[in-house]
Formats: structure tokens, sequence, C-alpha cells
């Protein structure tokens, strides 16, 4: 791999800046509401020692960012990079968390596309694991093109396997 997973990426209102161990009570203030994760695979991550876990996984992926609205300064969530695999030329987006306040924004489409245009700049395809259930998500995925592989069985960090939909976006 001939390139970072923790560039810090920007537009005009977001920041994606790579996360330090040091961010965790930051980002749990976000993570720590129940409903942020009513349809993800593991519905109980808003408590402390399952974050815990969450945030562990996150630190030892080393792609891993907390997404930061410029304006306020304020975390709204989390997201990464991982699994690269260069006979593929292929890498994955996903473990994406976002606080209540900012979903209905259009702030996940503009996340997703500075990932996208930062990665493709090295590799052919990315992938993304969704929740099966994960409607929300889902919805996500068709509006930005991505393409469903079907169902995938994936065994989060510490966390059993779920089943997921995998898509796919090509460059």
């Amino acid at each position: 791999m001939n390139f970072s997973v923790q560039a810090v990426l920007e537009n005009e209102q977001y920041q994606l800046i790579p996360l330090q161990k040091g961010d965790f009570e930051s980002l749990y203030q976000v993570a720590a509401d129940p409903e942020v994760w009513k349809q993800h695979p593991n519905k109980d991550r808003y408590r402390r020692e399952v974050f815990e876990n969450f945030f562990q996984g996150a630190i030892e992926s080393r792609g891993a960012f907390k997404i930061v609205e410029k304006a306020t300064g304020d975390i709204l969530g989390s997201t990464r990079f991982y699994d690269f695999d260069d006979d593929q030329n292929s890498i994955f987006i996903g473990y994406t968390f976002y606080g209540t306040k900012s979903w209905g924004k259009k702030v996940n489409p503009q996340i997703k596309k500075l990932m996208l245009d930062y990665i493709f700049q090295f590799v052919d395809t990315v992938y993304f694991h969704v929740g099966k259930d994960n409607i929300r998500s889902r919805t996500a995925m068709e509006r930005l093109g991505a393409e469903n592989l079907g169902e995938h069985e994936v065994a989060y960090y510490g966390e059993p396997s779920r089943t997921n939909i995998l898509y796919q976006i090509q460059k």
C-alpha cells in the first residue's frame, strides 16, 4: 500500500481527521444515544463497554476518522477505510455512524464523496458492508450509485458475525 488511509480530508464544511485514542470521550458523547444504533447490526454500541470495543477496533484499523464540522468544531461521528486488498486493488469504507443531529442534513454524501475522491486515486474498487436491516444506510448506498452484491456475513471487531449487504462502487 503506497498511500495513507489516514490523510486529513476536508471540504468547505467538514474535516475527516485521523482518530486518536484521546478522542474516545468526545466520540462516545455522540455514540451514547441508542437511536444512533437502532438500525446497525450491533444495537448495543451506545453502551460504554460495547463502544469501547468498537473504538478499539477503530484505533487498531489505522484507517479511522472522526468527522468534524468545521464551523463549530463539533464531532459528528466516525468512519474508516479498512481491508485494503492489493491483489484486487480494492478497499472498504464503513463502520460509519453519525449523531442524530446530523441526520437528514446531507452530511453522509459529502463525507463519502471526500473519501471516494481521495481513495480512487489509489484503488479501482471500493466495497461497503451495510447491515441487512439498516434501511437508512442501504438507501444512502443506493443514492451513491453503489451496486448491491448480495448478502455477506461479517464479524466486526470483537463481535459475532452479522448478515450484511455487500455494496461496491468502481472507479
